[in-house]
């Protein structure tokens, strides 16, 4: 069965909704940078909601010069959409999912293949979450406060997680590997 890994850029505050400028997708350092490719080469597929499907097209495939290899990896990474409005996604290697998200994300992890990753999409996170179809969070801790923002968990949604792995970096950046705790 494949794994569900959510990768979020967040705020110290918690906010991964970016209402302010604190993240910038091309610039990461190379001791994160190692990092960020060791996490992509053990997943093959992205899941996205529409907005940041279309915020990721908007903006990806139109980088010159891309020193993060983040615009060659999407490219050909298969690209999984949540979706209710769009018909066609104009991205190569790319899939539209209606209906219900949970049972189509059921159905994913069904299949074949490597780790599905989930970043942005915070509609989409939310249901997911709930559902206890996530196995692993992989945070990225920016050192800003943005003091407002949409969060990653639900209101009065609460579990317990274990730390798998911490790292911090000259930028300031934190990174943490969270784990759901199995109901004992």
């Amino acid at each position: 069965m494949r794994e569900l890994v959510i990768t979020q850029n967040m705020t110290v505050d918690g906010s991964i909704e970016m209402l302010d400028d604190w993240f910038d997708p091309t610039d990461s350092p190379p001791d994160q940078q190692e990092l960020l490719q060791r996490d992509s080469a053990a997943c093959d597929a992205i899941l996205l909601g529409r907005q940041t499907f279309e915020d990721f097209r908007g903006f990806w495939p139109v980088q010159e010069n891309d020193t993060t290899g983040i615009t060659d990896e999407l490219n050909t990474l298969e690209k999984y959409v949540v979706t209710s409005t769009m018909t066609d996604p104009a991205w190569e290697h790319s899939t539209l999912l209606s209906g219900d998200p949970v049972a189509a994300v059921r159905e994913l992890k069904q299949q074949a293949g490597a780790e599905i990753s989930l970043t942005g999409s915070i509609m989409l996170c939310h249901p997911l979450i709930v559902a206890g179809l996530v196995d692993e969070y992989r945070l990225w801790t920016y050192p800003y406060v943005q003091g407002r923002g949409r969060r990653l968990f639900p209101d009065g949604f609460r579990t317990r997680l274990e730390l798998a792995e911490h790292r911090a970096f000259s930028s300031g950046v934190t990174y943490a590997r969270w784990v759901p705790q199995k109901a004992r």
